[in-house]
């Protein structure tokens, strides 16, 4: 993810300037495909260390769907915090730091909560004051993530691998509900609150077309998980038991018995 800072800066004087020379577009071009890169190899990693048990082989349709899940979902955060900053300035940094605090103590809340104890095997040179700078560092980055696209290994500091090896729906469908309609009213605030910067572009057009390009980022992700996930019969639940619930089915009535 270092390559997003990059992207951002990028993104912004272009827009700023109102003009993107070539060498600038490649760059661009270039720091979109590291960050997406980084990604997906996080999303193989994740697989492979949830399912260690498992030989794990990925057909070429499921990196398509992940490459394209992850360079949507990446470019539109990125858009929307770019067009949200060009027009409140002052409120863009409260916004990062709002997610990305959020971010950082949710593993430490879900460790302090579930009681605990302190890991101590992190590395074995390391004292109690070395294994918490480390843990803090590994939360700042993987907050950091998060605060751009959904990080597929998730954190869990109760565990000795602090590395969750589950597949929490749950937390995927709050993240990305969340991430949904905080993008949605940024664009929103960025369409009431924009600049004359913007007197050339339609602006309706790039709010639709930027909501569409999440929502395409997160029906890729379903198709990945529903029908190109390596391990998708182990799993309890699937996309498929949502869309098979008993409110889309007719209504379903027992025979009567008959008292003799």
């Amino acid at each position: 993810m270092g390559s997003t800072p990059q992207l951002v800066l990028q993104l912004y004087v272009s827009v700023m300037q109102k003009y993107i020379p070539p060498a600038r577009v490649a760059l661009m071009v270039l720091s979109l495909i590291s960050v997406t890169y980084g990604a997906l190899v996080c999303n193989v990693l994740a697989i492979q260390i949830k399912y260690d048990d498992y030989k794990i082989q990925l057909r070429p349709i499921a990196y398509i769907c992940i490459i394209l899940w992850r360079t949507l979902e990446i470019a539109t955060r990125i858009t929307v915090l770019v067009l949200f900053s060009t027009a409140l300035k002052e409120w863009i940094f409260a916004v990062l730091s709002f997610d990305f605090f959020i971010l950082f103590f949710l593993p430490w809340v879900e460790f302090w909560c579930g009681h605990s104890p302190f890991p101590e095997n992190i590395e074995k040179s390391y004292k109690r004051f070395g294994t918490t700078i480390a843990l803090l560092l590994i939360s700042f980055l993987y907050a950091g993530i998060n605060v751009f696209c959904w990080s597929a290994v998730q954190l869990l500091l109760s565990d000795r691998d602090l590395i969750s090896k589950k597949q929490n729906w749950v937390r995927l469908f709050i993240y990305y509900f969340l991430r949904f309609m905080e993008n949605a009213v940024l664009l929103l605030l960025w369409y009431f609150f924009k600049t004359e910067v913007y007197e050339y572009f339609c602006a309706p057009l790039v709010v639709v077309q930027l909501i569409m390009s999440y929502s395409l980022a997160l029906i890729f992700m379903l198709l990945f998980y529903q029908y190109c996930h390596p391990c998708r019969q182990l799993f309890t639940h699937n996309i498929g038991d949502c869309l098979a619930c008993r409110c889309w089915k007719g209504p379903h009535f027992e025979p009567a018995v008959q008292n003799s």
